[in-house]
């Protein structure tokens, strides 16, 4: 079974940047099709970006936010450029045996603990 740790969260400016990296530990990650959620506070659990064979963004963040992979550390990075407040959440990194990617979390049986992400006005 893959486990996912995230890290690179933390308290940022509005503009700001911050890159997170979610880790994976015993399989090879790039056997996986990864995504990155995120979940605010009274809110539902959405999908910011994926990866697989190809990338995927949602709407609200095309543009400002790349997700790559770094083999190297078997890991799959979230870079965050030109923050806003409304991009404060609790980011996630979630897995699946790679497949067509899904904007379920459902669907996407492995996850890591999340990071907290705080973007100031």
């Amino acid at each position: 079974q893959v486990q996912l740790v995230e890290s690179g969260g933390g308290l940022v400016q509005a503009g700001g940047s911050l890159r997170l990296s979610c880790a994976a530990s015993g399989r090879t990650f790039s056997a996986y099709t990864a995504a990155w959620f995120r979940q605010a506070p009274g809110k539902e659990r959405e999908i910011v970006a994926a990866i697989n064979w190809s990338t995927y963004y949602a709407d609200s963040v095309k543009g400002r936010f790349t997700i790559s992979r770094d083999s190297a550390k078997n890991a799959v990075d979230l870079q965050m450029n030109s923050l806003e407040p409304e991009d404060s959440a609790v980011y996630y990194c979630a897995a699946v045996i790679v497949r067509a990617i899904s904007y379920r979390p459902n669907d996407y049986p492995y996850w890591g603990q999340g990071t907290q992400v705080t973007v100031s006005s």
